[in-house]
């Protein structure tokens, strides 16, 4: 079945609360992105926005749909929008990474945009992925099973998406702006936000904090999303247990946790039993950064479950959530997610490998150049930026798959990026030589064979400082095979490797100072970016390219473009 969405990118936020009997029916969405007014901590501004509202509307599909969107910028930003979860099978232009599989849409264009859905059952979300729009325009995209068959858990009584997301009072694009000039690490967000809400422990949000009203006994589907921009997040209800069944748009072996930790770009699909004593309770999200050098908002964002039989009054409780510092709490929580790995939804884990690589990841500085005025913000007068294998991404001016596609290589990028790093060392050591620190910049890919099968392992190192990295491939969903701290051995720790139920992800946290295996088999051909979801690290240069090549069927190959690309 195809739906016809039609998004005219005016930037909004609606949730719709679909049944699978009212997704049989094509649906049509006009979105527009335009500037709309918005008051948050007792100020007003103009945010970039999808039909005036924010956070943006819900897409809805089932298992294997395609989605068509068309996108009209009637913003003042050049603009992308990504799906973020979507395999995009076979068709990578719309997949949305500007200077990657596209160039932006400017002011008064537009874009149709297909979705290609693949096996993915849960929740995904769409953002744009041009600078750092993505602040505010964002909305979930829920993936409901093929019609006639059933969640793999009990039906929910009702269901709702969950957006983590951030607020600064001045505008993003001078943030990101300033960012990039001076080279420093930029200014935290004023708050964060639940559904576009602050919470009622911030000023002057007290009315419009998000609500919940909850029947006693009824179960519900939380579909939490991780749009901030900058932070891992600690989500919880108070005195209430939640229920794991998915991450990802794939189903999850169920089990019961306080708490969650959830990256930026991460999906977690929960069930909330309304089981409590009538009263109002917090849900509240609060930052988890380990990097003790990088300044956080250290406030908490809240939205109340409040059960139907109560009165307004009652004085919410807040959930206790893990210290903001708390590695082992993260680590936990990660490592807990395991695949449902049933009849209906098996395990395909690659198990005789063709391609192995190993990246590593590191925040990294530049020279302050004379056109920077010598008055750079990073460290000792440096700029920061950030590699893989010591790479520093540089975005060329043309899109990679255009000039892939069209066989315009040469001179828009190179297809020697390295499978493992230029040098070895003590990745995680506290102490490390000053030459480390200065990466190459370029722009390399890597290019994949068609059907290879790959394990990839992320290091995080301590160059500059340690990180925790949640790395999102473009393209492809992977098992997370295995995962540590410190240097990753490769003698001793594949004897470890989960094969039989790893989760099935398409963003995973590395550990800081530590690393991930990733296992995937190369059989969606096109040009997929991979990069950290940090936005700071992605600005830095923490991100690369794979190109996976055509098949020999025709079934194996890029379909071509749609008349419609926006121009370079």
């Amino acid at each position: 079945m195809k739906f016809s969405i039609i998004f005219q990118l005016l930037l909004s936020s609606l949730l719709f609360f679909h049944n699978c009997h009212q997704c049989q029916a094509t649906k049509r969405y006009r979105f527009e992105l335009r500037e709309a007014k918005y008051r948050r901590l007792c100020r007003s501004k103009k945010i970039l926005t999808v039909n005036g509202k924010f956070p943006g509307p819900t897409i809805s599909a089932h298992r294997g749909d395609t989605v068509i969107v068309d996108v009209i910028n009637n913003g003042n930003y050049n603009v992308t929008i990504h799906w973020h979860g979507a395999p995009m099978n076979r068709y990578p232009w719309t997949d949305g990474p500007e200077y990657i599989t596209q160039c932006p849409i400017p002011p008064g264009g537009k874009f149709k945009q297909r979705i290609i859905l693949g096996d993915e059952e849960g929740t995904i979300w769409w953002h744009a992925h041009s600078n750092w729009t993505r602040a505010t325009v964002h909305g979930a995209f829920i993936i409901y099973p093929t019609l006639g068959t059933i969640y793999p858990f009990p039906k929910p009584h009702a269901q709702l998406p969950i957006i983590l997301g951030e607020w600064w009072k001045v505008d993003i694009q001078t943030l990101y702006y300033a960012t990039v000039r001076t080279g420093g690490d930029p200014n935290v967000s004023d708050s964060f936000l639940i559904n576009g809400q602050p919470g009622d422990l911030y000023p002057c949000s007290k009315q419009d904090t998000f609500k919940l009203k909850v029947v006693q006994g009824k179960t519900y589907l939380l579909r939490i999303i991780n749009a901030v921009m900058q932070n891992l997040m600690f989500f919880g209800v108070a005195n209430h247990k939640l229920t794991v069944v998915g991450s990802d748009g794939s189903y999850t072996k169920p089990f019961t946790s306080n708490y969650i930790a959830i990256s930026p770009g991460q999906t977690i699909d929960v069930l909330l039993e309304a089981n409590q004593t009538p009263k109002r309770y917090y849900m509240a999200a609060r930052v988890y950064e380990r990097t003790l050098s990088v300044s956080i908002d250290n406030t908490t964002t809240t939205a109340i479950i409040q059960y139907d039989s109560l009165d307004d009054s009652t004085p919410p409780l807040l959930p206790i959530l893990p210290n903001s510092s708390d590695l082992n709490a993260s680590i936990r929580f990660t490592n807990s997610l395991r695949s449902l790995a049933s009849k209906d939804h098996p395990v395909k884990v690659p198990l005789k490998i063709t391609k192995r690589l190993f990246y590593t990841l590191s925040i990294n500085t530049l020279v302050c150049q004379e056109e920077d005025g010598n008055t750079c913000q990073g460290p000792n007068n440096t700029r920061l930026a950030a590699s893989v294998n010591n790479i520093s991404f540089v975005n060329p001016n043309i899109s990679i798959l255009e000039a892939y596609y069209h066989n315009m290589i040469n001179g828009n990028f190179m297809t020697n990026f390295p499978d493992k790093p230029p040098k070895m060392f003590n990745y995680t050591a506290p102490f490390l030589p000053i030459k480390l620190e200065l990466p190459k910049r370029g722009t390399k890919v890597k290019v994949l064979d068609y059907n290879e099968t790959v394990e990839l392992t992320f290091q995080g190192t301590s160059v500059v400082d340690g990180a925790d990295h949640p790395m999102h491939l473009h393209g492809y969903s992977f098992y997370v095979v295995g995962s540590g701290l410190g240097n990753f051995d490769k003698d001793k720790d594949p004897f470890n490797y989960n094969l039989v139920d790893p989760p099935f992800q398409n963003t995973i946290a590395v550990p800081y100072k530590g690393w991930t295996t990733i296992r995937f088999r190369a059989n969606n051909p096109g040009v997929w970016f991979m990069h950290c979801h940090v936005d700071r690290h992605l600005t830095w240069g923490m991100e690369t390219v794979f190109i996976v090549t055509n098949g020999k069927t025709p079934e194996s190959r890029i379909l071509p473009p749609p008349p419609d690309m926006p121009p370079c």
